[in-house]
């Protein structure tokens, strides 16, 4: 159950890939280089995929 928060924090799946094909990038590119006209949304968005991220590298490090 402690597990589960994750898919509740995410609200709009798919929405931050589609706002990286809208600007032609992807979503690495758009997390390395935040748009400065970004909106508050965007911003959390990217905030969270950075977060999700940083779960999945932790895990892979433990692992090893």
């Amino acid at each position: 159950m402690a597990e589960k928060w994750i898919a509740g924090a995410i609200k709009r799946p798919g929405a931050l890939k589609a706002a990286a094909k809208r600007r032609g990038t992807t979503v690495s590119g758009l997390i390395a280089h935040p748009p400065r006209n970004a909106s508050t949304r965007l911003k959390l968005q990217i905030a969270l995929a950075k977060r999700l991220r940083g779960f999945q590298k932790h895990k892979r490090q433990r692992r090893e």
